[in-house]
């Protein structure tokens, strides 16, 4: 799956920018190489190693299979909102209540399917998904959520907007374990698909 095709190509990198004698400007390459094989245009202003961690800054220009409207209107929205609105900082507050319940029941599922043969233990699943800072409405709602099978079929008729709030969480509970089964890379596509 995903994994074990990323994974190999991310240990190659970091083998080369630790053998590197440029280490500054093969990372800066890569990252440019890496958001480029995804269509984006990048190029990376800032560089600067800080204790544990590598903060980078980017320019971005439109993606090549970013509609123009598209990519106006996210221009608009970053303009008029300067300051991070509560979308980012894990409140699902902008939500309706079918769009939440549907986002508590897609974790849910993708909880499930990751651990399609073990009892899921509420306490450990609550304790992985702590470093995801969710709402506790969210929380509990999935909790409720994990008391049934979730249906695949709720991969069917995904809202956009809750696609694209459940998929960079999707994808850290998809990777819990270090590992994306089929039924986790099928739940990531049909998200990934949903926001197109």
């Amino acid at each position: 799956m995903l994994s074990q095709i990323v994974r190999p190509l991310v240990q190659t990198q970091i083998r080369l920018l630790a053998n590197s004698q440029a280490t500054q400007t093969t990372l800066v390459d890569t990252i440019a190489r890496w958001l480029g094989y995804l269509g984006v245009q990048a190029k990376v202003t800032r560089l600067a190693p800080d204790a544990e961690r590598i903060h980078v800054s980017l320019t971005v220009a439109k993606p090549d299979s970013c509609d123009v409207t598209d990519w106006q209107q996210i221009l608009k929205n970053l303009h008029s909102h300067s300051k991070v609105d509560s979308a980012t900082s894990g409140n699902y507050s902008h939500m309706n209540d079918a769009q939440q319940l549907q986002l508590s029941r897609l974790l849910a599922y993708l909880i499930q399917v990751g651990t399609p043969k073990n009892k899921i233990d509420w306490h450990e699943v609550e304790s992985q998904l702590s470093p995801l800072k969710l709402d506790q409405s969210i929380l509990i709602s999935i909790k409720s959520a994990l008391k049934v099978p979730q249906s695949p079929e709720l991969l069917e008729k995904l809202d956009p907007d809750v696609a694209a709030s459940a998929f960079p969480i999707a994808v850290r509970i998809a990777w819990l374990d270090q590992e994306i089964n089929s039924h986790e890379n099928n739940a990531l596509s049909a998200l990934l698909a949903a926001m197109k």
